[in-house]
């Protein structure tokens, strides 16, 4: 069979095109087949994290950072692409993280895998993106309120002192030693005063001893007679005390209510006219006793005239 001529040149010229496009990928370290996949995640903040970036997963590295982005739709979300080399597949509930691997170097990504039955990650696909402050993070954390406490501290320090060095001037250190040389002077007089207080204490301990002695016993004698009360039936005599207490409440309820004899002269006011006209009768016999008294003691059997009474003058 004869190839002609036309079949050769194209089949030459096909061989080039693909060596032309192996080459170029070759020269930019890529595959010519990429099996690769982008996924990516959302951030507030990427703390650092550049493009090229390491993505590991458990410390494998299985991707790097393509491109960071403002989301073209939501305002202040920064939006990562992660180009994943690797075809290991994971759940696509798991997180991607921000982090810190070491003090030195920066900001790379690893992907926590969620285990779980939710559908794999595709191309395309969104995880969920966080960041892990790590123990310089959580230094920082404890050393901040610290720092800001030691600073305050300074600042009231240094008021402090500037105050007091506007205080101390030449006359007020003259003042503050002279206080100091009268507050000498007292500690040595309270140090006299102590050394007679020790003398005399010395010299009255036999009376200070009976003093004491005689305070003991009247302690003794006020537990006893507390003892003695402790013992006797108070109860019992409450008791009594209120019982009488409410009898005579009940009488004067009935004394209020005009109940018995004292109730009705108090309530009566009937019976206080009727003693208030025997009264008034009573008086005036009294006075026409006075006055006619044979009408009463005397009685005439010859029918002689009555001699009305009269008053003796008192001299």
């Amino acid at each position: 069979m004869k190839v002609s001529r036309e079949l050769k040149t194209g089949v030459i010229a096909i061989l080039i095109i693909i060596l032309v496009i192996w080459g170029y990928n070759f020269m930019k370290n890529q595959k010519v087949f990429d099996n690769s996949r982008t996924l990516y995640a959302e951030y507030h903040n990427v703390q650092g994290l550049v493009k090229s970036s390491p993505v590991t997963i458990n410390g494998l590295i299985v991707g790097k950072v393509e491109k960071i982005s403002f989301h073209p739709y939501k305002e202040g979300i920064l939006v990562v692409n992660i180009n994943f080399t690797d075809e290991i597949e994971f759940s696509g509930n798991s997180v991607a993280e921000i982090y810190s691997p070491d003090f030195i170097s920066g900001k790379s990504l690893k992907i926590r895998i969620a285990y779980d039955d939710a559908p794999i990650a595709k191309n395309g696909d969104t995880l969920i993106g966080k960041f892990d402050s790590g123990i310089l993070g959580t230094i920082n954390e404890q050393i901040a309120p610290l720092q800001n406490k030691v600073e305050s501290f300074i600042v009231n320090t240094d008021t402090v002192m500037y105050n007091l060095n506007s205080v101390l001037d030449i006359e007020n250190q003259k003042n503050l030693k002279l206080s100091l040389k009268h507050m000498s002077a007292t500690l040595a007089s309270f140090e006299n005063f102590s050394k007679n207080a020790d003398k005399i204490l010395a010299a009255n301990n036999n009376k200070i001893d009976s003093i004491l002695n005689n305070a003991n016993v009247a302690m003794n004698s006020f537990a006893a007679i507390m003892d003695s009360l402790q013992k006797a039936d108070l109860g019992a005599t409450v008791i009594r005390l209120q019982v009488t207490l409410d009898g005579f409440n009940k009488l004067l309820d009935g004394i209020e209510q005009g109940n018995g004899s004292i109730g009705k002269l108090m309530k009566d006011d009937q019976l206080y006219i009727n003693l208030e006209n025997a009264s008034k009768e009573l008086e005036e016999l009294l006075r026409d006793l006075k006055l006619h008294p044979k009408r009463y003691v005397n009685v005439s059997v010859f029918g002689k005239k009555e001699k009305p009474y009269v008053e003796e003058v008192k001299e």
